[in-house]
């Protein structure tokens, strides 16, 4: 601790940013002076556990404290916050490690792959929007961002260069492996790309994105939005996730995803390996429970839309559904990997995650067979084909979700008790709140017409 204080003194670090992850998936934490790095890594840093969402603690009594305990291994300078470092917690109550903590929750899922000698690695690719506020409306930060189709736009692009270079060399000096980034397919929105890494590690680097560009954004008078539809007539933002799984580390680490020949020779040819398919399998079997976690707000599902979609292009999946190398699907195979396509960009990637592993490892224990992949435009069939081929719909909306959340035995018991009975609680509150809100849409349409 020692050295490691005296290493970050020497980089002009004097706070500490204690950071954890709520259940909505929003970083929270304090400024902690860097004198104070011993006790962050030994007990933690205080708070009171019944000022944090979705914790369900009590406001007298030893559980009545959240400690966010940090680790060394993730303590980062943070280039556009000088002399500020910012350190990875994990939650912690009466001395123990918090079960609703979402850090904590996916690293038991991890557990469960390190138990078979496994880990799983992500590549996450958020999409957002960079908006602005003028007279009550939201609109693209950049007011010449008005191309019908601006995917790829090369003209829009270039006027946000220096937020997104800004923000590219940020992320690289935090050591993340930037990709690429991009104009998306609606006006605003953008993309990163990051490198793989393991699952906990790769949710803790969107957490640093988020950090990140929220506070890039704000410098330049832009907001960072990770609202998964904004506006109605333009498509919404995923946040895919590619997916592999692995025996082994470094030189000796091999992909289990990776299909084989009789005689050895790894397949590139877009399959997977028996077990890359059972792991699908229980994805798909479980996609309903998961539709809560991966799109957990009450806009998610302007994003969802089965049929034609009002913003025109769309390539949020609509049905329980894989095919190789197929964009309109949840799951879009690849060569020893797989593109789960659902989330959007308001889920919490540690909940989402750990719901993944869990539903992945119910496929592989009880060998589930894959249905039939699909190679079609799943947009593009219609309606009563897509069900006579027995490919069913994802929820439509955020009620639906929760109760097939609630129905699930193996997703519920993977979150734990605790966190689950928050999870559905605060969803349900939204929920409610949206089903009784009247709209200026119901205003204009209802109002005289009687």
């Amino acid at each position: 601790m020692k050295d490691l204080r005296e290493r970050l003194a020497a980089h002009g670090v004097h706070t500490l940013l204690a950071q954890f992850t709520d259940i909505d998936g929003v970083a929270k934490g304090k400024f902690v002076p860097l004198a104070h790095l011993d006790e962050l890594l030994t007990d933690g840093a205080a708070f009171n556990g019944t000022s944090i969402t979705g914790t369900g603690l009590p406001r007298t009594g030893p559980r009545a404290e959240y400690w966010a305990r940090g680790y060394a291994s993730t303590v980062q300078p943070l280039p556009w916050l000088p002399g500020h470092a910012r350190i990875v917690c994990d939650g912690f109550v009466a001395g123990q490690p918090f079960e609703a903590c979402p850090r904590q929750v996916l690293k038991r899922a991890t557990a469960r792959l390190a138990e078979r000698g496994w880990h799983l690695r992500t590549g996450i690719e958020p999409e957002f929007f960079l908006l602005k506020r003028e007279g009550g409306q939201w609109t693209p930060a950049d007011d010449g961002d008005r191309l019908d189709r601006p995917s790829y736009d090369l003209k829009s692009l270039p006027r946000q260069a220096g937020f997104l270079h800004t923000l590219q060399q940020a992320l690289q000096e935090c050591r993340l492996d930037v990709l690429q980034l991009d104009h998306e397919d609606a006006r605003g929105q953008f993309e990163v790309n990051f490198g793989f890494d393991e699952a906990v590690a790769s949710a803790d680097h969107l957490m640093l994105f988020k950090l990140a560009a929220q506070a890039l954004a704000e410098s330049r008078g832009m907001v960072f939005s990770l609202m998964p539809k904004p506006f109605a007539n333009q498509p919404g933002s995923g946040m895919h996730f590619h997916v592999s799984l692995w025996k082994g580390q470094g030189d000796n680490a091999s992909n289990l995803f990776v299909p084989h020949t009789p005689d050895g020779a790894a397949l590139l040819d877009g399959s997977l390996s028996p077990l890359g398919e059972q792991f699908v399998a229980g994805v798909l079997a479980h996609a309903p429970a998961l539709c809560a976690l991966a799109c957990p707000t009450v806009n998610s599902y302007k994003r969802l839309v089965v049929g034609k979609s009002v913003s025109g292009t769309s390539w949020a999946p609509a049905h329980v559904a894989h095919g190789p190398n197929n964009r309109t699907a949840l799951v879009r195979t690849l060569a020893g990997r797989f593109e789960w396509r659902l989330p959007d960009a308001s889920a919490n990637a540690y909940l989402a995650t750990a719901g993944l592993i869990a539903a992945g490892l119910d496929g592989i224990d009880r060998k589930l067979t894959l249905p039939p992949a699909v190679a079609d435009d799943l947009f593009e069939l219609p309606p009563a084909e897509v069900l006579s081929r027995g490919i069913l719909p994802l929820p439509q909306d955020l009620g639906e979700a929760l109760r097939a959340l609630r129905a699930d035995a193996l997703i519920t018991e993977a979150l734990g008790p605790l966190l689950t009975e928050q999870f559905l609680q605060l969803k349900q509150v939204d929920w409610l709140a949206y089903q009784r809100h009247v709209s200026d849409w119901e205003l204009q349409r209802y109002a005289a017409a009687f």
